[in-house]
């Protein structure tokens, strides 16, 4: 009997939760088609991520002080240093000699990620001087945040002639190429395939609670809800909708004091949930789901259809949710108020045009990028 192929999947969480989401649920479909996945996560844990019976390697966790993602600092909130840096790299290249993967699989880098080369570039030396040396892909999302700096996208693209095998991009070309967000994209056009989107669908069955006839908002994983949040809060009441049920879902990364103070102020037929594992299937039965514009809840409401509303984050440097809000509601799939729009007038009419569209399921777009991701996985090891 052949032994299952060795799968080592990096990933690097520094604010939100969606790229954690995302790669477990690519290390989900990898294991159901026949890989045996180590999963390493560099990140804040969360509770109760399915990564689909993977073994689960947690290296000291790493996160970004705050949106500018200029300052790294480590689970207690203290800035790391040189030997917190190098303690970590050897960490992870002992992993890596331990797990001796046929693919390594780096989530984002080198597209994003830059702060994390100094434990990266060694990963990758250590993986091209092996005897017999794995794959090296890249799996990255739909849309990247575009840097300005030419010498930064040389950077991008010499790591990845360097290195790389293929990548692969989480996302649909009727949608958005990577061509749109990334100048030097004809050096690599020739190393990239698109899986589609890759849902995440609920991570415990789904409880049948909630959602029917409601209103559901919504923030991921709450690391960058903080002001949109409670902003939607106090503007229900003065909405046409404001007396429907409402369930406000604040994600884990929501600071505490914000997420007891709306608790405390939700008056009757409002409801408001620190995290809800089953949120997908919530937000599937919604009568209108108000959110954010990241890659995994934008994925899900294409599949689910759902009437939306989406405030895409802003802040920082970030601008992929807002490009690709506005590539959908150019669909006619939804309806976008930005963050510096928003108002009770700007999101009553944004909700009522939601309403009035109806649900519209994507049936024109890829939705299965995690099932195509282990299948390219598994013909990337295909002789010739």
């Amino acid at each position: 009997m052949m032994s299952r192929p060795k799968l080592m999947l990096y990933v690097q969480n520094l604010l939100g939760i969606g790229h954690l989401r995302r790669a477990a649920a690519i290390s989900r479909a990898a294991v159901l088609g026949g890989f045996d996945v180590t999963f390493v996560s560099g990140g804040m844990p969360i509770p109760g991520l399915d990564v689909g019976g993977a073994r689960f390697h947690q290296l000291p966790p790493v996160r970004t002080e705050d949106d500018n993602f200029k300052v790294l600092v480590d689970a207690e909130g203290s800035p790391i240093d040189d030997d917190w840096k190098a303690r970590r790299r050897d960490g992870l290249l002992a992993a890596f000699d331990e797990i001796g993967p046929d693919i390594l699989l780096t989530e984002l880098f080198p597209f994003g990620r830059r702060q994390l080369r100094f434990e990266l570039l060694p990963l990758l030396e250590r993986a091209r001087a092996r005897v017999n040396p794995p794959k090296i892909i890249c799996s990255m999302r739909d849309i990247l945040v575009t840097k300005p700096r030419a010498d930064r996208n040389q950077e991008i693209v010499d790591t990845i002639e360097a290195y790389y095998d293929q990548i692969l991009v989480h996302g649909d070309e009727r949608v958005i190429t990577l061509a749109e967000t990334f100048p030097m994209h004809e050096r690599i056009g020739h190393l990239l395939s698109y899986t589609g989107y890759v849902l995440t669908p609920s991570e415990v069955g789904d409880s049948g609670e909630g959602g029917t006839g409601e209103i559901v908002v919504s923030a991921g994983g709450g690391a960058v809800g903080r002001v949109t949040m409670p902003e939607v809060f106090r503007l229900r009441a003065k909405t046409s909708l404001g007396d429907r049920p409402w369930r406000f879902v604040t994600g884990h990364h929501m600071p505490e004091e914000i997420f007891r103070d709306l608790q405390a102020r939700a008056p009757d037929g409002v409801i408001v949930e620190r995290s809800r594992p089953d949120l997908p299937a919530v937000i599937e039965r919604a009568d209108l789901s108000i959110s954010q514009a990241g890659y995994n809840t934008i994925a899900e409401l294409m599949a689910a259809g759902t009437p939306a509303v989406v405030i895409p984050f802003e802040g920082g440097v970030e601008t992929e949710q807002r490009l690709r809000a506005d590539l959908l509601a150019a669909r006619g799939h939804l309806q976008v108020v930005p963050e510096s729009d928003l108002n009770a007038k700007g999101l009553d009419q944004a909700m009522r045009a939601a309403l009035a569209t109806g649900r519209r399921p994507m049936s024109d777009v890829g939705l299965d990028g995690a099932e195509r991701t282990a299948a390219l996985l598994r013909d990337i090891l295909k002789p010739g």
